[in-house]
């Protein structure tokens, strides 16, 4: 598609990356306020996408990953200090955005007490660990700062994507470099006391997990229509 210039070439793909990262913080917001109020956000986003115009959906996550939203809105703000001006919902968005990870342990934790156990020695399965589903590309994936927050908390931590069978070295997650996927197996997920779906791979085979896992925290909304013991699958 050309345009008149690289400038604004570029600005366009900032426009893109930024149009994403506002209205995914949207939503991430509204899933912390409506789960106060009781109300499925997923529940929500289905029926508001019913409207044939005007409306465009966006889903929760438990962060930002990949090397475009999480990254590149922040360029265009430091520059848009150098002409004196703010960019007030690109810092917003990003302030809701970054705070998901936190949100998402929390409701781990609260998962694992309605269970009679705590955080610290509990075994915590993170299930997805690329940015986003069928690819392995993990660059500022939010499985990492999951994975971070759950062993700071005392959780022993352990991870399951067949997309990465290893984790690569790299500059921000040099501490889990070479730690291996789990494997896929029941006696290998039921050892684990919570599975915390971070990123929603379709060759997960969620039927099984329903079964093996003891409980299930979900931040995807792939586990919804599956029959399970009241109390075993939380959403995030």
């Amino acid at each position: 598609m050309p345009v008149s210039s690289c400038r604004v070439a570029e600005a366009a793909k900032l426009l893109e990356n930024i149009f994403r990262s506002v209205n995914i913080a949207l939503v991430n917001e509204l899933k912390v306020v409506y789960g106060a109020m009781g109300i499925d956000i997923w529940e929500v986003i289905a029926a508001a996408k019913t409207k044939p115009f005007g409306f465009m959906p966006f889903y929760p996550g438990p962060g930002l990953g990949g090397h475009c939203i999480p990254i590149d809105p922040f360029y265009l703000a430091w520059k848009a200090r150098q002409f004196g001006r703010e960019t007030r919902f690109i810092e917003l968005a990003g302030e809701v955005n970054t705070a998901m990870p936190q949100h998402v342990v929390a409701r781990v934790v609260e998962a694992l007490q309605s269970r009679g156990k705590t955080i610290r020695g509990s075994r915590v399965l993170v299930l997805g660990l690329a940015y986003k589903a069928n690819v392995d590309d993990d660059r500022e994936s939010p499985a990492y700062h999951l994975m971070d927050l759950l062993k700071r908390r005392g959780a022993k931590v352990a991870y399951h994507d067949p997309h990465v069978p290893v984790i690569r070295p790299s500059r921000d997650h040099s501490n889990w470099a070479g730690v291996k996927s789990v494997p896929w197996n029941r006696r290998s997920i039921a050892s684990f006391d919570a599975v915390l779906i971070s990123t929603a791979h379709d060759v997960v085979n969620y039927p099984q997990l329903a079964q093996w896992a003891r409980c299930i925290v979900d931040t995807r909304n792939v586990m919804t229509g599956f029959k399970s013991a009241l109390g075993k699958i939380w959403k995030a």
